[in-house]
């Protein structure tokens, strides 16, 4: 009897680590988990017009607007799943992705080396041809026109931001700043330039150029910062693990749009809408 029930013991503990290995297997694949539970997560950062940024006037899902947005329906309507987006700050986002805990993430994410070892990066989907420089208040723009020109200048960008990266690397140890500032996103940026809070926030051009039209009182300097060609392309972000797959469907998903032109055609829509709204 005693050998019996130790057999039986021993069956039910193999039968228990097959189970736990095939559903470990499952977990790796999320192309598959995504399939079963019948939505796709996106998370994002709504505050970086005109690829995502929310519409006061509506609630919910339908708030989130911008190119992101329309390309995660689309990733969503291809693989005949829905589409749930979860907003959060930028630096926290980064690192939610790396960990895997959401599917995907669309929020204007440029390319860095750094990125592309934490994160599973797609093909770039679009290029920022504004490249990154400066904003400053319209009365200063003569006078921030180059990185020697922060020399005692307070200023500001985004934690975690690819304009945070390129002051480390090309600002902090050239020119004295005043003091350097890190907020959880653009438009916070932007204001505490705006209101005298900070001199100059450094970033990405093309949003920062559609904010100045938008809001008024700022602007930006002639003036860019070197940078990798690929850092001015914007990426879809997936898990470093088990999204092999899912990253296959979503750079046919990239290709197709691209082909279409709907990423131009949506950029243009977008801005126009940003632009109505005021981006405040």
């Amino acid at each position: 009897m005693k050998k019996l029930i130790a057999l039986m013991l021993l069956t039910l503990m193999l039968l228990s680590l097959t189970a736990c290995g095939s559903s470990g297997g499952e977990e790796k694949d999320r192309l598959a988990q995504i399939k079963e539970a019948g939505k796709i997560t996106m998370v994002t950062e709504p505050y970086f017009a005109p690829m995502e940024f929310i519409d006061p006037n509506k609630t919910g899902a339908d708030q989130f607007q911008g190119v992101d947005i329309e390309i995660a329906k689309y990733i969503a309507d291809k693989l005949g799943v829905e589409l749930e987006i979860v907003a959060m700050d930028f630096t926290p986002l980064l690192v939610a992705m790396a960990d895997g805990k959401y599917d995907m993430s669309l929020s204007a994410i440029a390319y860095s080396p750094d990125r592309a070892e934490a994160m599973n990066l797609s093909n770039v989907y679009y290029s920022a041809g504004g490249g990154y420089g400066f904003i400053c208040r319209s009365e200063d723009v003569d006078k921030y026109t180059s990185i020697a020109s922060l020399d005692g200048a307070t200023v500001i960008t985004q934690s975690g931001s690819v304009q945070e990266y390129l002051y480390n690397d090309q600002i902090k140890d050239a020119v004295k700043v005043k003091e350097f500032k890190l907020v959880d996103n653009m438009t916070t940026a932007y204001l505490a330039v705006s209101e005298g809070k900070a001199d100059v926030c450094v970033c990405s051009l093309s949003s920062a150029e559609l904010y100045a039209d938008a809001n008024g009182g700022l602007a930006c300097p002639a003036f860019q910062l070197e940078v990798d060609p690929n850092m001015n392309g914007t990426v879809v972000a997936l898990a470093p693990e088990g999204t092999d797959s899912l990253m296959e469907v979503i750079n046919e998903c990239i290709a197709e749009l691209t082909a279409a032109g709907k990423i131009d055609e949506w950029n243009t829509e977008y801005k126009a809408y940003a632009l109505k709204l005021g981006i405040e």
